[in-house]
């Protein structure tokens, strides 16, 4: 048998390798990495959990948003374009996240309301916050030209955001009344501001000075007396703004139940809101909507006496429901 002069390890027998010795643990780069020097980084991050059994509002408001109609055109004091955009851009965020119970609208902001019972990011204010407000840019964004046409954004548009939490059933019904008040003193000052500027003529300082220490009696009284104008007759999604809430609604068809999320222009100062929408304060499963028949609907006021001889400007009259989407632009 030839001697292997060049590989004479081949001849020597192989050495029995232990194999319980214990092995090296095979880690991979994120795992060193999250176990660094650096990883003390980590506690500088502040928790920020909301309190429990509360109702989390998010209120998302245009930043800057004069300007930016201006700069895009929009028509004085309502927009219906720029309406429906906020309450589709509304509307994919409550599709987006099931625990936002309602959601309602006016001019250039918007307010979620998450179940108080929510676990969603484990209540942290700062996700919430920042989801919502960022999903609701890019939906607005996102659907610009489904509204707008050919007018192409000049700029991005911007949103600032904040968390409340609110304790008590009648907290969060007293901020949303706040928010609906809001509504009419916005929409009856832009009215009467912008009649006075674009019908007659006023410069933008002439027509503050104009309306400056009126009353809602007197801006009704200026409105018809000088346009023949009714307040109580302008649509109800101006006076009042946009509730978004969410109904089973049976598919045409094969009648399939599904989640829809529908716009009401209501009162939601009163007590009937609440009381036809239980399973929102309630908690509990939603109720299956039905369309209100021509029959039931009631009509539209048309009346033409002066608003001094009736109660003008009042948010909590003529409620009324639609499934059309709009909202309110807030022009000054």
């Amino acid at each position: 048998m030839l001697n292997n002069r060049l590989y004479p390890n081949l001849r020597r027998p192989m050495k029995a390798r232990n194999h319980n010795l214990p092995r090296r643990p095979v880690s991979t780069s994120r795992e060193n990495m999250a176990k660094s020097k650096y990883e003390y980084v980590k506690n500088f991050e502040l928790p920020d959990p909301c309190l429990p059994n509360c109702w989390i509002v998010v209120r998302i408001d245009g930043r800057g948003f004069s300007r930016f109609a201006e700069i895009h055109g929009y028509v004085k004091p309502n927009d219906i374009r720029g309406l429906n955009l906020m309450n589709r851009a509304a509307s994919c965020v409550m599709d987006e996240f099931r625990d936002i119970c309602l959601a309602f609208g006016q001019s250039d902001e918007y307010s979620f309301v998450f179940r108080k019972d929510t676990n969603l990011f484990n209540r942290r204010a700062s996700k919430l916050m920042t989801t919502v407000n960022s999903l609701f840019a890019s939906s607005f964004v996102f659907h610009w030209t489904a509204f707008f046409g050919p007018i192409r954004l000049q700029y991005p548009p911007t949103f600032d955001a904040r968390v409340v939490m609110y304790p008590t059933d009648k907290n969060l019904r007293d901020y949303l009344g706040w928010r609906q008040a809001d509504v009419h003193v916005n929409n009856l000052y832009n009215t009467a501001f912008w009649g006075l500027v674009l019908k007659k003529g006023f410069s933008n300082a002439q027509a503050e000075e104009r309306l400056r220490g009126t009353l809602a009696s007197d801006k009704n009284e200026l409105l018809f007396s000088e346009f023949g104008l009714n307040y109580n007759n302008e649509p109800p999604m101006f006076r009042k703004g946009t509730v978004l809430i969410r109904k089973l609604c049976k598919t045409p068809g094969d009648g399939k139940l599904r989640h829809v999320v529908l716009p009401f222009y209501t009162d939601l100062i009163g007590d009937v809101f609440w009381r036809e929408n239980p399973e929102i304060l309630g908690l509990k499963s939603l109720q299956i909507y039905h369309r209100p028949s021509e029959d039931n609907t009631p009509a539209p006021e048309q009346s033409k006496a002066s608003p001094k001889q009736q109660e003008q400007g009042s948010p909590g009259s003529s409620a009324s429901t639609s499934n059309e989407v709009t909202t309110q632009e807030k022009s000054n």
